[in-house]
């Protein structure tokens, strides 16, 4: 398993102020020397302070870019200071940090693994419209990707040297650009992917992403994500 000293925990936030402390200290508590970072993406409250505050490494972004920006930043800090595995950790407390060893363990023997939380573990839900995009995107990605795969929304996900480099530079920054067409790219790339099984946590604090409305055009929006990442050219492998 790859050691903690060479991983970096990224944790995209935007206005996490009342979570993201307790999170961090969790993160710590739970991995002994692995390092932290928070890219504090546009936040408007005490994100930055608080995440400080509690020990974390900050970048902060001037206006709110979105996961895939935010994450890009990550992926280009890690590589900027010798980390060879990244994991990309939600500031809310909806991810359990005493499942990053598990994902870890398998970037052995994969580039990336995602946390999934249709895969056994735990007892998350969806249903409408999200519940149908999230299986027509699984089916069409594990096609992509050549492996079974449940829960290709996941923001739960380790990337190991290869995808760190090659996301560095190319991390998506649109729309379901941080989920779908980061898989599409890293797969179509000749970099593989596996999933474990996660227990998913309800929010800690915040307001949550999606609500009834948005619910309602997500399989759209999905599937045009979908399109958009089949259509784009496929990069080269970083070694």
């Amino acid at each position: 398993m790859p050691s903690r000293g060479t991983t970096l925990i990224v944790m995209p936030a935007y206005n996490e102020e009342e979570a993201i402390g307790a999170v961090i200290h969790e993160v710590f508590a739970a991995l002994p020397g692995v390092a932290c970072l928070v890219v504090s993406d546009g936040s408007t409250d005490r994100t930055a302070i608080v995440a400080a505050a509690s020990g974390a490494t900050v970048l902060t972004l001037p206006f709110n870019l979105g996961v895939g920006g935010a994450m890009r930043l990550g992926f280009k800090y890690a590589v900027d200071n010798g980390f060879e595995n990244v994991v990309q950790l939600d500031s809310d407390g909806q991810h359990d940090p005493s499942c990053v060893p598990s994902l870890l363990a398998q970037l052995d023997a994969a580039d990336i693994v995602i946390g999934a939380r249709f895969a056994g573990s735990g007892d998350y839900t969806v249903s409408g419209p999200r519940k149908w995009a999230m299986k027509f995107l699984s089916t069409a990605i594990s096609s992509i990707a050549k492996t079974p795969l449940t829960d290709v929304t996941s923001g739960f996900k380790a990337a190991g040297p290869r995808a760190v480099r090659l996301f560095a530079v190319h991390y998506p920054a649109e729309y379901l650009g941080d989920t779908i067409e980061s898989l599409v790219l890293a797969s179509r790339a000749g970099y593989s992917v596996v999933q474990v099984p996660v227990a998913m946590r309800p929010r800690a604090g915040g307001v949550p992403s999606h609500n009834p409305i948005k619910s309602a055009i997500y399989l759209g929006r999905a599937a045009m994500a979908l399109v958009i990442a089949l259509w784009r050219t496929p990069i080269t492998p970083q070694g």
